[in-house]
Parts: C-alpha cells; structure tokens; sequence
C-alpha cells in the first residue's frame, strides 16, 4: 500500500486536470476495454483501493490499474524530462517493457492553439499487473475491487470518499471499509491460516504486502508461522500497532524499491533502507544478534527472528 500510495499521490500531482489526447497500446493484453473511450475525456481524480489505482475521467469512464510486482507508471513532460531515471526503469522511455502509453494535454493558456503535451507510460517487466477501462460507476464490479477487505486507518482519508474510521459509508462513487482493532480481532478469531498468510490476504485485509507483513510481525514479536486463532488479545493488539507503524514508515519514506517499484518520476523509494527483516536472511536481528531466518509460507519468502518472534 505505501507504494501505490505514493503513485497515487504523483499522478493526482501530475496528471490531473489534462486530457487523453491518445492511448498507444504495445501489448494488448495489458489492457481491456476501448480506449476510444477515454480518448477526449479529462483526468479528474486518482483513488487508491488497497494495491488498486483508479484515474477518474470527467466523462463517466475510469482507467482501473492493478500494478502487481513489477509494474510502473512513470509520468515525464518537458518539466520532468531532465530528471534522472532509476535502473528500474531503464535508460530511456520507452523501451521494450513499456506497454501501454498514455499521451496527455493540457492548456497552459487562454488560448486553446497554446497546450502542453506529456506522457504516462506503463511498464511491466513480468507482466503481471493489469489495466482496465470501465464505466465509473462499475468499478466496484470489477472483482478485485468488490473483494477487498478492510484497509488500515493509516491515511487521513479525503472527505470526497465519505469515510468515517471504524464504519463503513457508501459515496456516490464506492464503499470503503477501514480496519479497526475490533474488526481486525474478529478477522483472526475466525482464521486458522498462518497469520502471515491471514494478514496478506487482500480479500480479509487490504494493503499489506510482503515487505510490511515481515516487518510487522516482527515488530510485534509474533512468530509468521503460529495460527491467527492462537494469537492472545494482547498480542492482536500489538499487531494491529505495528502494521500501523510500518505501514506509515514505508508511506513516509515513499515506499521500498526492493523489486522495481519506483515512483511516477521514476525515483526509487527509501524504505528498504529501514527493513526490520525482510531480505535479510543470515543477517544479525537488531535486537538480539540471532542469525535472521527464511522460509516459504503461502509461497512468499517469509523472514523472522527464531529467537525474538515467538
């Protein structure tokens, strides 16, 4: 989540208030739906739901993306055509993982002959992630969307979603569930899963990748492996906490460049610099020297402290 966030945050900056002037698709199964659709329309808003970006049109369309692993969305216009690309994202734009390329306009004058002309390109090395063009009022359709659980109350969340922390409200555009101690205690009451596993499952809580589930439990001194339902209240509590801090560490650092994540200028983010445990298998446990330990759980690289996480 701190990553999306933090795309989120450059593309509401950067690209909204212009219009679609065109759609480049290199490789068509990264998107769905028309693109006629939205050519012509004008960027509105950018939420975030969970890992998932929605860029709202002014005409009733909305582009949904779900970045997975390796995609990018990196925004360049005659302003930020000097700033220096990450390795992640290559020398130049575009290159032979762009995939989708989206040309924008935007007036910088009264006088309509006088409009400035940028690009947001989306990149994806493995191509897992996914972009779809869909009526507004049918995002929440979308199965990801619909499936989500509740998310973390780590942002101030803008009144235009209609948010109350601890309820959930319907708004003229979707509802949004935020996560409360009291709900996340009845999410581990009724799980036998591994609670690393619970906690990363979008469909019982939304947000949580890999890095901060990691970071989390060690945090909170809980072994990855022990059952949700033998987690004691006091330790829920803990927990809850402590995804909480990691969640707004990594949104203060602008998230973790671990993989190929980087920002909407292409910059890499700073949390990995600040990893608790995560990827630092055989390294020494800031807190008590033990060797760090790595194993797979739910198919995920899972990292913990034997001695410390219990």
């Amino acid at each position: 989540m701190p990553e999306v966030e933090t795309i989120r945050l450059g593309l509401q900056r950067y690209i909204v208030g212009k219009t679609i002037e065109d759609v480049e698709v290199r490789l068509h199964k990264m998107l769905t739906g028309n693109p006629k659709d939205i050519i012509g329309a004008k960027v509105i808003d950018v939420r975030r739901f969970g890992k998932g970006l929605v860029i709202d049109l002014n005409n009733g369309y909305s582009i949904a993306a779900h970045i997975k692993l390796t995609g990018q969305f990196t925004y360049r216009d005659s302003l930020t055509s000097n700033i220096k690309l990450s390795p992640k994202v290559g020398l130049v734009l575009p290159n032979k993982f762009t995939h989708v390329i989206f040309k924008l306009k935007s007036q910088i004058s009264n006088l309509k002959s006088t409009s400035q002309i940028s690009k947001l390109y989306y990149n994806d090395l493995r191509q897992f992630g996914w972009i779809k063009i869909v009526k507004t009022d049918e995002i929440q359709k979308l199965p990801f969307f619909k499936e989500l659980g509740p998310e973390p109350p780590v942002l101030d969340y803008s009144s235009s979603d209609r948010v109350r922390r601890g309820s959930r409200e319907v708004s003229s555009r979707q509802a949004r569930t935020i996560l409360t101690l009291e709900l996340f205690k009845q999410i581990l009451s009724r799980s036998n899963l591994a609670i690393k596993v619970l906690i990363m499952d979008q469909k019982k809580m939304s947000g949580v990748g890999n890095i901060y589930a990691n970071d989390a439990l060690f945090e909170a001194r809980i072994d990855p492996r022990r059952s949700a339902k033998q987690i004691t209240p006091e330790e829920t509590k803990k927990l809850f906490n402590s995804i909480l801090k990691v969640l707004k560490k990594g949104l203060e650092n602008g998230g973790a460049s671990e993989l190929s994540y980087v920002n909407v200028l292409g910059q890499e983010g700073g949390y990995q610099k600040h990893f608790l445990v995560y990827g630092r298998e055989k390294e020494s446990c800031k807190v008590c020297k033990t060797p760090i330990k790595k194993i797979k759980l739910g198919g995920r690289g899972t990292y913990f402290c034997p001695e410390c996480q219990k």
